[in-house]
């Protein structure tokens, strides 16, 4: 098998669902043969390493150890789910205080331990709080560090593929951007059913404006939906599409989807949310983005929302006021 990188890739929690799917799923795509599987729980991560090497892969050397410094030294790409799942009636921000600390340590970690590790890409709930965290505490420069954030895009045109009864691919360019959360904007500009225009569908009867509410609120619930439905939160979706994203920051196929990343110009600052952007083996970089009025108004609501949960991040004194990041971090500006 040709891979599309001989550096380490280093899977933290993968004893759990979302880690253990993660790591097939980076070997199916051929990213690398070196694989480094951490998790505190011991025994379950053995679990997952000896379920790998019975699938009988070849050409792969996959490492497993819970000890911290040996899996993060040498790593030059890391995806972490290593947080606390969301369970039933739970929100992401219900996760904020326990994950927030988790996400202190982590960094600190990378800092002390990999300190020329490439790209990290963190997908633990609250995601555009704890991708924040970890960015911070790590040193890294701002597009090195990105947060899942595609699953809203993913679900809002699963959801339109349903209504139109059309196969996804003819749904395109579906995107939602800002907060990771029910407070997120969903964009219908930017979107095709069929080639034609999102926005000149809906109010019509093939889509009418109640029904487009209900599709925007399906997208905003859609991870508590699989947990209703499943009795537990996603795992496949969320280890494909991070693995999609390290795999392009590894130099591999273009990520097509938001993607989670510091923001910082005149109108957001000094915040991690879901934006347009490029991933490549350079780092993630920012694009433009356009909506309509009704939609950046429903983005500013979202970075406000992100705002208030920084600040009680801040407030809880896992991190320093904004005016001291550049002090913690000097990438930060």
């Amino acid at each position: 098998m040709e891979f599309v990188t001989n550096e380490k890739l280093t899977i933290v929690g993968a004893a759990g669902m979302i880690g253990s799917n993660m790591a097939q799923t980076a070997i199916m795509m051929g990213l690398t043969p070196n694989i480094c599987l951490y998790d505190p729980y011991a025994p379950g991560l053995e679990g997952v390493a000896e379920e790998l090497f019975h699938c009988g892969f070849e050409g792969v050397n996959i490492t497993f150890t819970s000890d911290i410094k040996e899996a993060l030294t040498g790593a030059k790409y890391i995806v972490n789910s290593g947080g606390a799942a969301r369970k039933a009636g739970m929100t992401r921000e219900d996760l904020l205080k326990g994950n927030a600390a988790i996400a202190e340590e982590f960094g600190k970690n990378v800092k002390q331990y990999c300190p020329d590790v490439k790209h990290i890409v963190v997908i633990f709930n609250p995601a555009d709080i704890t991708g924040l965290i970890t960015l911070l505490y790590s040193g890294l420069k701002p597009g090195q560090v990105t947060t899942l954030a595609a699953l809203d895009s993913t679900r809002l045109r699963s959801e339109l593929a349903k209504h139109f009864g059309v196969s996804m691919d003819a749904v395109e360019n579906c995107r939602t951007y800002g907060g990771h959360g029910e407070q997120m904007a969903v964009f219908a500009s930017t979107a095709k059913v069929n080639g034609k225009p999102l926005t000149d569908i809906i109010g019509t009867d093939a889509l009418t404006k109640e029904q487009w509410a209900e599709i925007q609120q399906k997208v905003t619930k859609g991870g508590a939906n699989i947990i209703n439905l499943r009795g537990r939160s996603s795992f496949q979706s969320p280890s494909y599409v991070s693995i999609e994203m390290i795999g392009a920051a590894m130099g591999g196929k273009a990520f097509r989807w938001p993607a989670g990343t510091y923001v910082s110009n005149d109108k957001y600052d000094h915040i991690m949310m879901a934006w347009e952007t490029s991933i490549t083996a350079d780092g993630c970089h920012c694009a433009e983005l356009n909506g309509t009025a009704e939609e950046q108004a429903a983005l500013d609501k979202s970075y406000e929302h992100l705002c208030a949960l920084r600040d009680e991040v801040i407030a809880m004194g896992v991190l320093p006021p904004v005016a001291e990041w550049n002090k913690l971090n000097p990438n930060i500006k």
